[in-house]
């Protein structure tokens, strides 16, 4: 797992429809970067679907939401349409972003706020599904205008 205050790594991986990204496209925005275990299971649909029910407020202070799983494209793309995610899910089905950021593992679920310059300011290693929603939107909203 990566620490506070350090450089969150570069990556580039397909989303759900096949495009290509890359973190260093979203420098200047804020990221919040989760990795889940896998699609469609009870805890990765209810955390997909509580960042979808509160996407807006995401928006609203210019937030980006990146998912991460091993899942193919393909099972991605089921995934996003069935549950309608308005956000990017990532295919890193040769491991190397989960690796990258101590991901990992069968059953891990771990999250990353990565501020404007790239950097990690929050890392989110105990995850509630339904509540890791407001638990980032909190946080943002205090990195943003101070506590």
């Amino acid at each position: 797992m990566l620490k506070i205050g350090a450089k969150a790594p570069d990556f580039t991986a397909p989303d759900q429809i096949g495009a290509l990204h890359k973190l260093s496209e979203y420098k200047g925005r804020w990221v919040l970067l989760y990795f889940y275990p896998r699609d469609n299971t009870p805890g990765c649909t209810a955390e997909a679907c509580s960042l979808r029910d509160n996407f807006t407020e995401f928006k609203k202070i210019d937030a980006v939401i990146l998912g991460v799983s091993t899942d193919s494209v393909k099972s991605h793309a089921n995934f996003a349409n069935k549950y309608q995610l308005p956000f990017t899910i990532l295919a890193d089905s040769d491991e190397k972003i989960v690796k990258a950021y101590g991901a990992d593992g069968l059953l891990r679920r771990i999250s990353y706020l990565i501020n404007p310059n790239g950097q990690i300011v929050q890392v989110y290693g105990s995850i509630k599904p339904n509540k890791h929603a407001a638990e980032v939107l909190r946080d943002l909203r205090v990195f943003k205008n101070g506590p």
